[in-house]
């Protein structure tokens, strides 16, 4: 954790070996969180864990934030807000191509329709978070870190810097806020279903 934020200080003085000495050290658990983050995904999703890493660590470091993350904790959050972005771009990508793109539009039957796919939950569960920052950014922030970024109430409430016992009742906050704001069943379901600790 020490040489995270060792690093991370290195960055900001313009240290050009510090972004390869980062990568080195959180390469494990970026993958380890995007693991995650694929798992949540259809099966059918042609992004992998390794590509994810990829792509999120570029923005990373073609970011101007780097002068703002102050040490690990920070960096993963930061992290974790990276892949959650990627991965609402690519649910839009999927939706608009299912949507047939630039194709002309045909009036569908109701028994053509099939059943809602992940990336509308994700697209979904992604707006809703606009208005829950704005009434409370902390819920917001764990939601992206547990439903976006699959970290667990222990390893968030580290991210954030606050007790396990807080996190929890953050989440529950968030998720009654985040149920009652959504009105598909399918999404419902899966914040529902995703209350392990």
């Amino acid at each position: 954790m020490h040489d995270v934020t060792q690093i991370i200080s290195a960055l900001k003085k313009g240290n050009p070996e510090a972004s390869g000495r980062l990568l080195k050290i959180v390469y494990d658990q970026l993958r380890d969180l995007a693991t995650r983050n694929i798992a949540n995904e259809r099966s059918d999703i042609t992004l992998q864990a390794t590509g994810l890493v990829h792509e999120a660590y570029l923005r990373l470091m073609g970011s101007t934030d780097q002068a703002a993350w102050n040490d690990r904790s920070h960096f993963f959050a930061v992290a974790s807000e990276a892949m959650r972005r990627i991965l609402v771009e690519a649910a839009r990508r999927r939706s608009r191509l299912k949507r047939g793109g630039d194709r002309q539009r045909q009036e569908l039957f109701e028994s053509q329709i099939s059943a809602p796919e992940k990336c509308v939950e994700i697209l979904a569960v992604h707006e809703s978070l606009d208005s829950l920052e704005a009434v409370s950014p902390e819920s917001a922030q764990l939601v992206k870190l547990r439903y976006f970024a699959g970290f667990t109430i222990p390893e968030a409430a580290e991210i954030l810097q606050i007790s396990p016992r807080k996190a929890n009742q953050i989440w529950t906050y968030a998720r009654t806020w985040l149920l009652a704001e959504l009105t598909d069943g399918d999404t419902q379901r899966s914040l529902a279903e995703s209350d392990e600790p």
